[in-house]
């Protein structure tokens, strides 16, 4: 086949495909899209203690929306959050702790579980300058998952699926995450935006927050309300149950029996997609079009114009999307929004964004009845986590290249608890069915083709 054959095959490759299926066909055979019922309840197919997603309650055998809530190991997170803050302390290390152990540890057990993260915080000899430096990727993403997998290469025993060597090759990933993602960015800012380089060790003393904005910042400085905000977005991005779309993949690749690295790697993939992980980038870029857009942030009707064109397919990306609004579970509010919206005020203020914070706080209000009125919903909506979270991280200084990425060093915690409860319960390999529509064809001959 000559280039000019080839380069004509290549460019009808797509219109070959045939791969679309009636829409018909799903409510006809019951199929359960997503998991998921059409009023946006997922179908049960496992059992967790780790983490527990609530939104509704039953009255009169009939499903009731009441304010979401969000459990880790059966505790409400927003009593962990109020616990570490009123004795002013940071809460992620002590929030893996409970996650994976299932008991919030006592002070000596916190020292030691502290010290063995900074033992764990370190990477292997010319690592970084190997399978970082030398190999920089423009999405920090696959840079981490690939870095992950190179991690497999050089651990005796990668493929050694006890609960013991699990358990280490996850407490050691969780305290290398930070270090993977700041240094792959600081590789790609320099070699592709030709920054300066800076390599920065992680200090001994320093928690996971601290470290990351230590290492991050050209001067390794950060203020105290930086440090606790960014050390409760971890917390609160550190587990969400067994039933988002990263966690599932985790129970998934664990139940067929395969190693830690390649677990993670997989739920890495997931996290990248923007309707999962990647979601606070578009509010970012939405919120960005409608500054841009409207000449006065205060005037509501304008804000109602401009979020039902986005409605309409008019504005932003022509998705139909209001990004930031709406969960697949939640419905009257996401308690993680609700916990971080006290704090992102407070930082807003210190950073002199008061504008800023006053848009996101009407859009929050608004978006709700704009879409109640433009489209049928089953459920009600309202701000999720993704809402502020991209904006919180603006004001932290992280570059957005970032965001997903330290939504993954947050949710390494609640994969490294599901997989050890996965490899505990020995459970069944998953394997879901698909009910096969295709049409019954013959097989013809290539020379009658």
């Amino acid at each position: 086949m000559g280039s000019k054959e080839l380069n004509k095959f290549e460019k009808t490759m797509s219109e070959r495909l045939r791969s679309f299926i009636d829409p018909k066909l799903y409510p006809k055979y019951d199929v359960k899209r997503g998991l998921r019922d059409i009023d946006g309840h997922g179908v049960l197919v496992g059992l967790t203690e780790i983490g527990q997603v609530n939104s509704y309650i039953f009255k009169n055998n009939k499903m009731v929306p009441v304010a979401g809530s969000l459990t880790y190991r059966g505790i409400n997170i927003e009593s962990i959050v109020d616990g570490f803050l009123k004795e002013d302390r940071f809460g992620f290390e002590e929030t893996c702790y409970l996650l994976i152990f299932g008991n919030l540890p006592s002070i000596e057990e916190l020292k030691d579980f502290k010290e063995l993260l900074s033992k764990y915080r370190a990477l292997p000899d010319d690592f970084v300058r190997d399978m970082i430096l030398k190999m920089p990727s423009k999405n920090i993403m696959n840079s981490l998952a690939r870095s992950i997998l190179a991690l497999y290469s050089i651990d005796d025993k990668a493929d050694d699926t006890s609960q013991s060597n699990v358990l280490e090759q996850c407490l050691r990933l969780i305290a290398c995450f930070p270090l993977i993602v700041v240094y792959g960015y600081h590789a790609l800012s320099h070699y592709h935006n030709n920054n300066n380089l800076i390599i920065r060790s992680p200090l001994p003393d320093l928690g996971t927050a601290e470290n990351i904005l230590y290492m991050l910042r050209d001067d390794g400085k950060y203020t105290k309300l930086e440090a606790v905000i960014l050390d409760l977005s971890l917390v609160i991005h550190a587990e969400h149950g067994g039933g988002n779309n990263s966690t599932f993949v985790t129970h998934v690749i664990t139940s067929s029996g395969s190693d830690t690295y390649s677990v993670m790697a997989a739920a890495l993939g997931s996290l990248k997609g923007p309707k999962h992980g990647g979601a606070n980038i578009k509010v970012i870029e939405m919120f960005e079009d409608m500054k841009k857009e409207l000449s006065d942030w205060t005037d509501e009707v304008a804000i109602e114009e401009y979020l039902s064109k986005i409605l309409t397919k008019e504005a932003f990306d022509k998705s139909g999307l209001i990004y930031g609004i709406g969960h697949a579970v939640y419905s009257i509010s996401d308690p993680r929004a609700v916990i971080f919206k006290k704090y992102v005020s407070r930082l807003a203020k210190a950073k002199g964004l008061e504008d800023e914070y006053n848009l996101y706080a009407k859009v929050e209000e608004l978006a709700p009845k704009v879409i109640a009125s433009v489209r049928k919903i089953y459920k009600g909506v309202s701000a999720n986590v993704d809402f502020y979270s991209g904006f919180v991280y603006g004001m932290l200084g992280i570059p957005i290249e970032m965001y997903t990425p330290i939504f993954a060093v947050a949710r390494i915690a609640g994969w490294s608890a599901h997989r050890l409860e996965e490899i505990i319960n020995n459970g069944k390999i998953i394997r879901p069915a698909y009910k096969g529509v295709a049409e019954k064809g013959t097989y013809v001959p290539l020379s009658d083709r």
